[in-house]
């Protein structure tokens, strides 16, 4: 079993069930990578992107969340 680092676990663990599914590959992967963080942006709870960043480090979360009026 794969271990995330603690505030991956923490991020997710905030999350309802089916949202830290849907980003929980994102998280893996970049365990797998073990050189870049994760960026997350989005609107609000909708809407939301993960993705390995590699100007984060490794586990780091960045997230940027828009209100829809911003976009």
């Amino acid at each position: 079993m794969i271990t995330l680092p603690e505030a991956y676990q923490k991020y997710l663990s905030g999350l309802a069930a089916h949202h830290a599914e849907a980003l929980r590959p994102v998280f893996l992967e970049s365990v797998a990578d073990g050189q870049h963080g994760i960026s997350i942006r989005g609107m609000g709870s909708k809407h939301v992107q993960a993705y390995v960043d590699d100007s984060v480090p490794f586990g780091e979360i960045r997230e940027e969340v828009r209100h829809a009026h911003e976009y």
